[in-house]
């Protein structure tokens, strides 16, 4: 039994196979309010309205919690069943009711991208703020998942795009991690801000630069995303894509002004970056935007000496015809 405890989706809310799984493994009596409560969440997971109107008229709960605090609207709107839902909300359905781990039935449907049920359950007045224990809302679910139809009905309903979770991470951060573009582009048009920093300081254009999502980062930057921030280690967007070898991403941040010779709180910058990857592409380019090759990490290394240490023959030469002779 404890492998089913100890098992939990990234939302930290039990899946319906585990949730009602536990429960099972005691045999209860079949028309027992707890058997009756258990076999409508049953009903729920797979659309079984008529099964689901039987079990409520002989007296099962309608707002009835396993274990861990799911009830049948939630294994409803996790699985899609659309026309449970509807019954079970006409049947008088808690829309706000949460499990032990703080989530709700908007939190399943939007974590799945039922869009229809999400619309649904906004309108019986669903809270969109509400939170998981993580800090997560509906918002940064749907976000993170890049079900954009679901995201722009939350957002209609006056979800906050700019909250964040425990760690700092708001939807935008979520968006941009797994590379949805269209979610990212929903969330801009409805005031998400750019530049929030989670806590490590780390920004969406700093995250898109890394991964080496070119067109993201082409957006954020046409939202006014600042391409000099600097996170808790003093690195730029652009030298996150230099420590990756992105070079269509520092084209475009080069183009948007990036500066070429900020320097993290190792001393160390792009250029360097490069040189000790050994990316001769990047280097020149760099070199052409005005790098600086002379500048000294906090070990007093050039970029030039960085790249002999790797034996980056290339690379070498190119910073040493940059750099004039003492």
């Amino acid at each position: 039994m404890k492998k089913f405890l100890v098992i939990l989706c990234f939302l930290g809310c039990l899946p319906w196979t585990m949730t009602e799984g536990v429960r099972m493994a005691v045999a209860t009596p079949m028309n027992t309010q707890e058997e009756l409560n258990r076999r409508l969440r049953e009903a729920a997971l797979i659309d079984d309205t008529e099964t689901i109107r039987e079990l409520l008229d002989k007296g099962a709960n309608v707002n009835a919690a396993n274990n861990f605090g799911k009830t049948a609207l939630m294994s409803a709107a996790e699985t899609g069943s659309t026309k449970s839902a509807v019954v079970l909300l006409s049947r008088g359905a808690n829309v706000n009711a949460h499990t032990n781990y703080n989530c709700s039935a908007l939190t399943f449907a939007a974590e799945n991208g039922h869009s229809e049920i999400t619309a649904m359950l906004v309108e019986f007045g669903a809270d969109v703020h509400n939170r998981t224990n993580m800090g997560w809302n509906a918002l940064m679910t749907a976000s993170k998942q890049g079900y954009e139809v679901v995201a722009a009905q939350l957002l209609m309903f006056h979800a906050d795009s700019n909250v964040a979770d425990k760690n700092g991470n708001t939807a935008l951060m979520m968006a941009t991690d797994n590379g949805h573009l269209k979610v990212i582009d929903t969330l801009l048009k409805n005031r998400a801000n750019p530049n929030l920093k989670n806590k490590e300081g780390v920004t969406p254009l700093m995250r898109a630069s890394e991964k080496g999502f070119s067109e993201i980062v082409q957006l954020l930057v046409e939202n006014q995303a600042e391409v000099n921030a600097t996170d808790v280690y003093g690195a730029t967007a652009l030298i996150h894509a230099a420590e990756q070898g992105n070079l269509e991403v520092i084209k475009l941040l080069l183009k948007a002004s990036a500066d070429v010779n900020i320097q993290d709180k190792d001393g160390v910058n792009a250029l360097m970056e490069a040189a000790m990857k050994g990316k001769e592409a990047i280097v020149e380019l760099l070199l052409k935007a005005g790098a600086d090759p002379h500048l000294k990490n906090v070990d007093g290394k050039t970029a030039l000496e960085l790249a002999e240490s790797k034996k980056f023959s290339a690379v070498s030469t190119l910073l040493r015809q940059a750099t004039p002779h003492k």
